[in-house]
């Protein structure tokens, strides 16, 4: 036997175990999230500034953009995007919506709504370090509540997916394909994005995957309520998925999460809506 012929073995198992590492890294969980030029990511968020704790982002001296800094601390401006009025034919456009969404006409608009989601810096009463996270845990009340102080509303469901999906009608906020990490804060807290996450991210963190029309995280973070329909409005509907979805048909235009509309849940937000005046 060659010397050659010996080694043999020991380049196979060699390579085998170069190949088993790389499958290992890529199934491995990721500890810190992709954000967006401008953000650091810090575990499982994209912060503002480089400085965080276990808990919060930390006030950097200067915001990036989209952010502006009050009150000591980065946060959302109060911009708004108008929706013109939009005439949709809403369908199973993929097979993951086979079942799940019935062929439809949408006809919504005009209206205007926030261009951000509302963060905890909009519901404090003081200046917070993390004021530019999106606040969760709201009722579908309190998030009307919310609405109803800054002369708004909440989005009907009909007026939520036009601002979504745009003309002709769009699978995700940003186009038809691309469900990735740099473009919605999902998956979080087990993956496929990060692990270890506790709640949402800083708004306008992920503006790659803003809409065409400059509507910001409306897939992942939080889902967003929208307004009760029918008789009696005890079901609750948010739309857009949230931090914690692990799956990219979650972040679909189409997608619904029903839920117990007087139960505080994590995953849940507001983003509000106005009448067109």
């Amino acid at each position: 036997m060659s010397a050659r012929t010996r080694r043999l073995p020991w380049v196979v198992v060699a390579a085998a175990l170069v190949a088993a590492g790389v499958v290992a890294m890529r199934r491995a969980p990721r500890d810190y999230v992709a954000c967006d030029a401008g953000f650091y990511a810090v575990g499982p968020r994209c912060c503002p500034g480089p400085l965080a704790n276990a808990a919060e982002c930390l006030a950097p001296p200067a915001c990036p953009l989209p952010l502006v800094m009050r009150s000591g601390g980065c946060d959302a401006p109060d911009d708004r995007v108008l929706v013109p009025e939009t005439t949709l034919q809403v369908g199973p456009s993929d097979w993951e919506a086979e079942g799940r969404v019935g062929p439809r006409t949408v006809r919504a608009g005009p209206f205007e709504i926030d261009a951000f989601e509302a963060t905890v810096g909009h519901l404090a009463a003081r200046g917070i370090p993390d004021s530019a996270r999106a606040a969760s845990g709201l009722t579908r009340r309190a998030a009307a509540d919310y609405c109803a102080g800054r002369g708004g509303r909440l989005p009907t469901d009909d007026e939520w997916l036009v601002a979504a999906a745009g003309q002709p009608g769009r699978r995700y906020p940003w186009g038809d394909t691309g469900a990735v990490c740099r473009r919605a804060a999902f998956g979080l807290a087990t993956g496929p994005c990060a692990t270890r996450g506790s709640g949402p991210d800083t708004v306008g963190a992920h503006s790659s995957g803003d809409t065409p029309e400059g509507l910001h995280d409306m897939a992942g973070n939080v889902a967003e309520w929208v307004a009760p329909s029918g008789s009696d409005g005890r079901l609750g509907v948010a739309r857009g998925g949230s931090w914690r979805s692990a799956l990219a048909t979650e972040l679909r235009t189409w997608a619904r999460l029903e839920l117990d509309p007087d139960r505080p849940d994590d995953r849940v937000g507001v983003r509000c809506a106005y009448d067109r005046k």
